[in-house]
């Protein structure tokens, strides 16, 4: 089926054609996506997911496109944005959050409702999507922790629901990256607190995060994940990498666990600078950094 011909099959879904994904990632890089999906509710990507598996087109589903890096080629196929999938709402001690709701949205939210659990991801960049995803964490606390449940769409187009116990939470992983499933909703549990107290803790790790991180640059976070019995920071800044530079990609003077885009960098640029990195890590430490962030599309 010919892209133009999927694209009239949803006349009430914003579908754009080769749309550069740098105006969406957090990067600011990316080529561009042959197609470009923006579904309001679940129904609608579900039936975008069944119809691009009929038309055996490529599907690549994004929340916040905030972990990731497009490679400079782009991406061919479908792509979804879950974006205006944002609907947050509570319940008892439950905030109930789709897929695209941002993360540090649900924390305003169990706040406002004096709930207490989420304070750790109040400054995540992320998607709710995305964070159960890479099972993304802060300052001691992980998402897996205070999920309840999880729905999902399978690449078929099945809805299921995980339990806790059946996402298979581990350090930035869950089952969701196993099964190649598609968020749609996540419950997480919390307990009744004070919004003061939850208030204060929420500002004071804003506070933190915007002293060491660089967050006056576009960034994708955190890039590796952190090796066993060390800190990627520390290697990184013990190894003089702290300045490291292609193009406008930089390995931030601020936080060594980050790379920034100073200008105009492209993704190669942020490619070379994380093999570089990766290289000297390893001659000099024998450590392997791997990446936590997510690398996709083409050259």
């Amino acid at each position: 089926m010919k892209t133009a011909a999927f694209v009239d099959q949803f006349p009430e879904i914003e579908i754009l054609k080769n749309e550069p994904l740098a105006k969406y990632t957090n990067t600011k890089t990316g080529g561009p996506a042959e197609l470009l999906a923006f579904p309001n509710n679940s129904q609608q990507l579900r039936q975008l997911v069944v119809s691009a598996q009929q038309a055996n087109l490529e599907l690549t589903v994004l929340g916040n496109a905030s972990n990731l890096i497009v490679r400079d080629g782009g991406l061919d196929g479908l792509v979804i944005i879950l974006q205006k999938m944002n609907k947050i709402t509570c319940s008892a001690n439950q905030v109930i959050a789709e897929a695209g709701a941002a993360m540090i949205r649900a924390t305003e939210v169990a706040w406002q409702n004096g709930l207490t659990g989420l304070e750790f991801a109040a400054g995540i960049p992320g998607s709710v999507g995305g964070a159960i995803f890479m099972n993304a964490g802060a300052y001691g606390g992980e998402v897996g922790q205070v999920v309840e449940n999880v729905k999902v769409i399978d690449r078929q187009g099945n809805l299921k629901t995980y339990s806790q116990d059946e996402l298979h939470f581990s350090y930035r992983h869950s089952r969701i990256q196993d099964e190649d499933d598609l968020v749609i909703e996540a419950v997480f549990s919390l307990k009744s607190g004070q919004p003061a107290l939850i208030r204060a803790k929420m500002d004071d790790l804003n506070f933190r995060r915007a002293a060491k991180q660089p967050l006056e640059y576009p960034s994708c976070g955190s890039v590796f994940k952190r090796p066993k019995g060390y800190y990627t920071g520390k290697l990184i800044h013990d190894a003089k990498l702290q300045g490291y530079r292609v193009g406008d990609a930089q390995v931030s003077l601020k936080h060594a666990g980050f790379i920034v885009n100073l200008n105009h960098a492209t993704a190669d640029d942020y490619l070379a600078v994380i093999q570089h990195v990766q290289a000297i890590i390893w001659q000099k430490f024998q450590v392997r950094l791997e990446t936590e962030v997510r690398i996709i599309g083409k050259n």
